[in-house]
């Protein structure tokens, strides 16, 4: 049973690597072994997408049957665009007066990974990064997120307000006026967005209001790992069909809106994200994904407007989120919107585990004791199973001195010996899978924790103690790895030891290859399974020592 489990082991530990360094190459992305990609992703050439046009023969909306298609590119010559900077007390940005477009935002709270000493650039519009909000109006000949817009006096640094206003006016286009409205609000990272269209024509128009995000499709800098995969892509989010994510290599040229009677669109990767809110109202929208061009894609919301008399205006309110991913803020925000910091299939357990960790972090003031008193109480919560689990290796431990002498024994004959064992199993009340099937259970929970610490943004430069600056980081001196690694092996010294020295070998050499990983993990992650380790060998050892494992002779072992 031992030899079974050991090649089991091995066999699935190696698959999942295997499986793993397949997915980095069929992704494009350099293998566990340092294969570089075949065709290796390049920056689009040119920084703008063309507006959404109608289509006919396209699924179409009831206000004016415009859809937003995949993009032609842009030929005209235009002026260059002048760039409003604006400071709050979070963001540095900027807002380009082509379009009235969100084309920069720095976060002034979170220090770069790859830049140390400056911040964290989500926005830009440079040739090797391309990521930004757009808006306008499609169903007409009307002001896009390509048209020239002047933009109005005002003030550009926050200072002791609490709020800043930055206003942007359109030309006169196929009869309509458009005054954008951006308000930023101190301490937060929502943008509230406000649209007054007016008609100067002397028909009424129905037109539409598009919102979309546009960014390459490159992994962040500072994201990439062979040991971890973070999502970086577009989302959005329907009361129907509820959070659906996009894989950029999925995203088509053409493809047809989804309607939708509500609903976000976002721009997903590790930790940060951007979402653009429409207003809540009655009535269809629809939700869109598309390749814009080589390396450039889009996600959107197209929101039909009322129809607007001659003379008349019309305004509409939005929320553009661009900031880190903080489940009380997102949450708050639209529904479903918290589902950007994504758990997967655990997320029923990573919810409320997050939720633990804040709480423990409330009253500890420290990310890294939060973990270690949220691994301590997990581990308590389950003292029951694992404790029934050491009881059967300790137990599996005492006789294991009889069961090489009943392998000596039966050497020649395996059906006498697999009798001989199942009737001492059955004497000493032993089950062999009572040491596994307890920690199975678990698998889920310690899964979704690992989830939380991986995805948390909160863990994102956060000190411990000592050399350990930013828990999201690898540990600069390995010294948590190595103490972790030290303590899977003596997990294993406390196990039973297999008779037949190949299978003890094996024994030995899983926690070290399995360690290698955590030496590229983010400490956080290697902190929390230190703790689970430590307190393992603990209750492990407290066990081993009540049932005088080490020590019992056939006849106390027969009590």
């Amino acid at each position: 049973m031992d030899f079974r489990r050991s090649v089991l082991w091995v066999v699935f530990t190696m698959s999942m690597i295997f499986l793993y360094n397949a997915w980095l190459r069929y992704n494009g992305e350099t293998d566990l072994f340092g294969t570089p990609p075949a065709h290796p992703a390049q920056v689009a050439s040119a920084p703008t997408s063309a507006v959404p046009q109608a289509t006919p023969g396209t699924p179409t909306l009831p206000a004016s049957g415009a859809v937003a298609t995949a993009p032609a590119q842009t030929t005209a010559a235009q002026p260059a665009a002048q760039l409003v900077s604006i400071r709050t007390d979070l963001m540095d940005v900027k807002i380009s007066s082509r379009g009235g477009n969100l084309v920069y935002a720095k976060l002034l709270k979170y220090e770069s990974r790859t830049e140390p000493g400056k911040n964290v650039v989500l926005f830009d519009d440079t040739t090797n990064n391309i990521y930004m909000a757009q808006s306008g109006l499609i169903g007409g000949d009307f002001p896009n997120h390509e048209t020239e817009m002047t933009v109005l006096p005002g003030p550009r640094d926050m200072g002791d307000a609490k709020t800043l206003q930055v206003k942007l006016v359109s030309p006169d286009m196929g009869g309509i006026k458009l005054e954008r409205t951006y308000t930023f609000t101190r301490d937060s990272y929502v943008v509230d967005v406000q649209n007054t269209i007016t008609n100067t024509g002397s028909a009424a128009v129905a037109p539409q209001l598009y919102m979309q995000l546009v960014r390459d499709g490159n992994t962040p800098p500072g994201d990439e790992s062979h040991f971890y995969h973070t999502y970086t892509g577009p989302a959005y989010y329907d009361n129907a069909n509820k959070f659906q994510k996009f894989e950029f290599k999925d995203l088509k040229t053409n493809e047809a809106p989804k309607k939708a009677d509500s609903g976000w669109a976002a721009m997903i990767q590790h930790y940060f994200v951007s979402a653009w809110v429409p207003q809540p109202y009655e009535g269809p929208r629809d939700l869109y994904t598309r390749k814009l061009g080589e390396n450039l894609y889009a996600v959107g919301v197209i929101q039909p407007l009322a129809q607007i008399a001659p003379g008349k205006s019309l305004t509409t309110d939005a929320k553009l989120f661009v900031g880190p991913e903080l489940e009380s803020t997102l949450g708050a925000l639209a529904p479903g919107l918290e589902l950007v910091k994504d758990y997967g299939w655990v997320t029923i357990l990573a919810k409320p585990i997050f939720w633990l960790l804040e709480m423990i972090h409330k009253v500890v003031q420290n990310w890294g004791w939060s973990i270690i008193v949220l691994t301590l109480l997990i581990k308590l919560a389950f003292f029951p199973l694992t404790a029934a689990s050491y009881k059967s290796m300790a137990r599996m431990k005492a006789v294991g001195p009889r069961i090489n002498a009943l392998r000596e024994q039966y050497k020649g004959d395996q059906a006498k010996m697999n009798q001989a064992m199942v009737e001492l199993y059955r004497k000493e009340k032993i089950n062999p899978l009572g040491g596994c099937l307890p920690i199975v259970i678990q698998i889920p929970v310690f899964i979704a924790l690992y989830w939380v610490l991986l995805s948390s943004v909160e863990l994102r430069g956060a000190p411990w103690i000592f050399w350990i600056h930013d828990l999201s980081a690898k540990d600069p001196f390995y010294i948590l790895p190595a103490v972790m690694t030290a303590t899977s092996f003596l997990q294993v010294k406390l196990n039973p030891t297999p008779p037949d020295p190949m299978q003890a070998r094996l024994m030995w050499i899983m926690p070290a290859a399995f360690s290698i990983m955590f030496f590229f993990f983010p400490a956080g992650l290697v902190l929390y399974w230190l703790t689970n380790n430590t307190t393992s060998i603990a209750q492990q050892w407290f066990i081993n020592k009540k049932m005088g494992v080490g020590v019992l002779t056939d006849a106390t072992a027969a009590k």
